[in-house]
């Protein structure tokens, strides 16, 4: 009897050796956990300074960049940063967030050129110059492996005095389709000159004006080698692929000037709201109509445009395609993108968020833009109107100078877990939009 009491004895300090053993086991996990675990996102207090619909919070991931134009972010959250002008002769910007709290850390920079233009897909890192468009080989975490060696796929663009930039994006089954802007606003023998007789038919949409596809896999290609897509668009900055009905969306830059050289015809306030910014819808041969036609959101209809004969009534372009949504003129839409993340709610899924960077156009009214607009989707077309997503970039109400605003939204990009990035070239910041609403 003394023997088993002995054995249970042992029994119990061994069981209770072994519980407290796997408490603190269990204790040191927790406190492991907790030591590795990310901080939380530093969600602005104020959203960063912009305004957002209920639920959203924002944060500032960089500032002081130079002019960050497009941007696009990889598998693990690294961002890729179109710089328009070289920053200590570098064009591109590579941040990466080392401890989860959403601020980048890390800054590289390579590319000996400036521009607009950068996208990613699984194998390679695309970006422009104004004339050229390059490639770059990416490792298993999408990082640029060579800095210095990019592939030439495209070369030889037409890039005039204004609408230079080359902006693109990729269909996701091998071709890029790249914005060509006319070096004009209105195709008149003297640019921007009252009086100026305007060119009949426009020489321009020859090699600008329009959008043109290439391969992804071939070098040095340039016009005599790609297709000639789209024509009649004055400038395109903003682009993207719609991937739920496969066809090409861009945001048009619509004309300028129409009360300073047609004073008669209109007058201030009408030459700052008209005409339209466009968002298309592309196929394969489409004509938009530039130069000889805009499109009026009042009206709703195509014009001739007052240098071929138009009085502000005509219509014209009955060939042209009808644009899928119209907005206010010159609020200079700079990005597109669909939305294809699960953060956001529903009514956001494969709808557009539209980049507006600000015109200075409106003089001497008002300005306007600067903010990013969401405009609703179901299978591949428009349910609503346009809204206000994210306002608050300029920091004021009252511009009267482009130069006036604190920030002038460029780029639009999705993180893996569906933030929505927004680069700046005014105040060279990175913001990232967040929904936190449970």
């Amino acid at each position: 009897m003394a023997k088993f009491l002995q054995k249970t004895a042992k029994l119990k300090i061994s069981f209770g050796y072994c519980i407290l053993v796997i408490f603190l086991a269990s204790a040191c996990k927790e406190e492991s956990k907790d030591k590795n675990e990310a901080p939380s996102l530093k969600i602005s207090a104020d959203n960063a300074g912009l305004t957002l619909p209920e639920g959203f919070g924002a944060l500032k991931v960089a500032d002081s960049l130079g002019k960050p134009r497009h941007i696009a972010v990889n598998s693990n959250g690294g961002i890729y940063v179109k710089l328009r002008e070289l920053v200590d002769g570098e064009g591109i910007l590579y941040l990466e967030d080392n401890d989860g709290d959403g601020i980048a850390e890390t800054k590289q920079g390579f590319a000996d050129y400036g521009g607009t233009g950068i996208a990613l897909d699984d194998n390679y890192l695309y970006a422009s110059s104004d004339e050229e468009i390059f490639r770059y080989k990416l490792d298993e975490s999408q990082k640029v492996i060579d800095k210095d060696a990019p592939e030439n796929i495209v070369t030889g663009l037409v890039a005039g005095g204004s609408h230079a930039t080359k902006s693109f994006t990729l269909d996701g089954k091998g071709n890029l389709y790249v914005n060509i802007g006319a070096y004009s606003n209105a195709c008149q023998e003297e640019d921007r000159k009252k009086g100026s007789p305007a060119m009949m038919p426009c020489p321009i949409l020859d090699s600008a004006g329009g959008i043109w596809q290439f391969k992804i896999d071939k070098m040095k290609q340039s016009y005599n080698n790609g297709v000639h897509y789209a024509t009649g668009l004055r400038n395109v900055v903003g682009l993207d692929w719609n991937k739920s009905n496969d066809h090409l969306f861009v945001a048009q830059h619509g004309r300028d000037m129409l009360h300073t050289l047609f004073p008669d015809l209109y007058d201030t306030e009408t030459s700052a709201i008209l005409p339209a910014e466009t968002l298309y819808m592309l196929k394969e041969g489409d004509d938009a109509g530039w130069p000889y036609i805009y499109y009026d959101q009042i009206q709703q209809k195509k014009i001739l445009a007052p240098e071929y004969g138009g009085d502000g009534k005509k219509t014209g372009g009955e060939n042209a395609i009808d644009p899928v949504i119209a907005f206010p003129g010159h609020l200079a839409p700079n990005a597109v993108l669909f939305y294809t993340g699960n953060m956001f709610p529903e009514k956001y899924k494969n709808g557009a968020f539209i980049a507006f960077r600000g015109s200075w156009n409106r003089a001497p009214e008002p300005q306007a833009g600067y903010m990013v607009a969401f405009v609703p989707f179901e299978n591949g077309k428009p349910t609503g109107d346009w809204e206000v997503f994210a306002d608050g970039f300029s920091g004021s109400d009252n511009i009267k100078s482009p130069n006036d605003a604190k920030h002038r939204p460029t780029g639009l990009a999705q993180g893996p877990d569906g933030s929505l990035y927004v680069s700046d070239d005014a105040g060279g910041t990175i913001f990232r939009i967040v929904y936190s609403k449970k």
